[in-house]
């Protein structure tokens, strides 16, 4: 095994997008591991500068800590792969796919894998769209948001007219979903190993925004008290959407348990957060995983798809 000490690990963290805050609680917690395991970990963020600055600090390797549009769109992904850097994380096209939820939900569906009943919406041509044929109460998300960031749950008529309008204003596109009340769960995967069952327990209707990142907003119980039949059913549709999506290293799949029993898959975060007390890294440490070799195992992981000659891009599931 090489010495950390030997190896410059680059974590890139903020940019511009409405999980900018999150990013940089992520990039510091992977920042201190790194540096606390000997590694010469520098911090970078990711705006017009990035290209120059990573070139000047030569880096064997980045940590992609990003969130959201630019990091985890497979735009940073490119930029990397452009310059030759391997990254932790997934690659251009899980990325991509992941972050879009209508193509994210149309793959899902073809698969036989349950997600909730939707619709999509062009908000670009300046007429408001009409109630879709979805019983209320709906959800409404935009198409390429995360971390539960401009979510709202439309009750009434006038409900939707005050969304689309204020969506309007904001975004191109909006997914809307049937409402479907239940259990929250969610169910990361590191490599090709699924870790416990979380539940998330919330003060919300829903695991909102405040709710993931605001203390108190939610607490994470591990593992989810549901019997083994169905931690092993979740487990295996977490699995099944990780690999579906062509993702790698990590992820984390939200799932919502109806009040029937029933299962259905919210969404896949390719990239999630890993503060030290974020939901994976929770997971992890209730199987013996600490945060820094959480951390360390990630970036000899990246380290290997360089060494292999698999360039940044690697493949699938590739430990």
């Amino acid at each position: 095994m090489e010495r950390a000490e030997m190896k410059r690990v680059a974590v890139l963290m903020g940019g511009p997008s409405s999980e900018r805050e999150v990013s940089i609680a992520t990039g510091t917690g992977v920042l201190h591991a790194l540096q606390s395991l000997g590694y010469q970990a520098e911090s970078f963020d990711f705006d017009h500068r990035v290209v120059e600055a990573l070139r000047a600090f030569a880096p064997d390797v980045v940590f992609n800590a990003l969130h959201g549009a630019g990091g985890e769109d497979g735009q940073a992904q490119a930029i990397l792969e452009w310059m030759g850097l391997p990254y932790t994380g997934s690659g251009i096209q899980g990325c991509a796919m992941s972050m879009d939820k209508h193509i994210t939900k149309k793959l899902l569906a073809a698969e036989g894998l349950p997600t909730p009943a939707w619709d999509v919406f062009d908000l670009r041509g300046g007429t408001l769209p009409l109630l879709p044929g979805l019983n209320l109460p709906l959800v409404v998300k935009p198409v390429d948001e995360g971390s539960s960031v401009g979510v709202t749950i439309v009750r009434t008529h006038d409900q939707w007219k005050e969304a689309m309008i204020a969506y309007s204003e904001r975004y191109a596109r909006v997914l809307v979903e049937e409402y479907i009340a239940g259990r929250e769960f969610s169910v990361p995967v590191l490599f090709n190993d699924v870790l416990p069952v979380v539940e998330i327990v919330s003060e919300d209707s829903f695991y909102s925004y405040d709710a993931k990142y605001k203390a108190g907003g939610s607490r994470h119980v591990i593992p989810a008290p549901i019997g083994e039949e169905l931690t092993a059913r979740l487990q295996m549709l977490a699995l099944s959407t990780h690999r579906l999506m062509n993702l790698r290293d990590y992820s984390r799949t939200d799932i919502l348990l109806s009040r029937e029993g029933r299962p259905y898959i919210l969404e896949v975060n390719t990239l999630p957060g890993l503060t030290p007390t974020s939901i994976l890294p929770d997971a992890a440490r209730t199987v013996g995983i600490a945060y820094e070799t959480l951390v360390d195992r990630l970036v000899r992981a990246a380290l290997d798809r360089g060494r292999e000659g698999l360039g940044a891009a690697g493949s699938a599931n590739q430990q």
